[in-house]
């Protein structure tokens, strides 16, 4: 199924006209002219069953018998072709939340998920014709591309090395977007956005991954601490040589080099130890 503009003339033509035939069967009745009147009451009744009021942002896809005819887009009041039903299809831009779903990241991690998915009907007629209820249809197949989606990723890469949900949120999203439109182009519905809301490690394992977390933040911050440790001791060294200061012999620069490692490395405040010479 595919949309197309439906047949439709102004309203208020069609609204006087029945008026106009209003006020003739009155006359026929009250002049006792029986067969005139049921003609023009039978006119007034068919014409009045093609009036439609379209409200702003809102679609009427038109079925004559049985046959899709149109769709009706433009907002107001339009006369269309009598005997029809219509379906009424809102072309508003919605949200819809996805419950926090658990699933099992690529690393078989247990992982609690939910996203919000922004969306409208493009496509009446595939909205309407293609699938049962589109919006029970959006909601279906948004958990299952989440679930597709974080599957595909591990929840954290703790070396630093690859897409993860929690460090690369905007390029999940942006395949979750992708993957919706396709699953949902059936139903005539154009994804706008679509974004993670809620990530988390499950309960059971929450504890457990928290230190680990807390053990690696510890670890690159210690190698960081090492890095900078050495660069201030080969620093030192260099310094005290170029300006004459002292003559360190090797025995000397080792000893150097790990007393500033000890006091830079150290959780605790360095305590020096003053030489205040021998006693003989």
């Amino acid at each position: 199924m595919g949309e197309k503009n439906a047949w439709k003339v102004n309203g208020f033509v069609c609204i006087v006209i029945v008026l106009a035939l209003i006020a003739g069967c009155v006359y026929t009745f009250m002049h006792e002219q029986i067969v005139p009147g049921i003609i023009l009451t039978t006119l007034a009744v068919i014409l009045s069953s093609g009036i439609r009021v379209v409200q702003p942002n809102e679609a009427r896809a038109v079925i004559f018998f049985g046959n899709y005819i149109g769709t009706v887009r433009d907002s107001g009041i339009w006369f269309i072709v009598p005997l029809c039903i219509d379906r009424k299809i809102s072309l508003r831009v919605r949200n819809f939340n996805c419950k926090t779903l658990k699933v099992n990241d690529v690393d078989g991690n247990p992982i609690e998920i939910a996203a919000v998915v922004v969306f409208r009907v493009v496509d009446s007629a595939k909205a309407v014709f293609d699938v049962d209820d589109y919006e029970e249809f959006v909601e279906i197949q948004s958990e299952t591309a989440l679930r597709h989606v974080a599957t595909g990723y591990p929840y954290d890469t703790f070396e630093d090395a690859g897409y993860s949900l929690r460090g690369n949120s905007k390029e999940v999203a942006d395949e979750l977007c992708h993957e919706l439109q396709d699953r949902l182009s059936l139903a005539g519905v154009e994804v706008m956005e679509a974004r993670l809301t809620h990530l988390a490690y499950a309960t059971e394992i929450a504890s457990a991954m928290l230190q680990r977390q807390q053990a690696s933040a510890i670890l690159a911050a210690r190698q960081k601490i090492v890095e900078g440790a050495v660069g201030m001791a080969q620093m030192a060294i260099e310094q005290l040589q170029q300006d004459g200061l002292v003559d360190l012999d090797e025995e000397r620069k080792v000893a150097m080099i790990n007393n500033i490692m000890v006091a830079i490395i150290s959780d605790r405040g360095a305590q020096p130890i003053i030489n205040t010479g021998s006693l003989y």
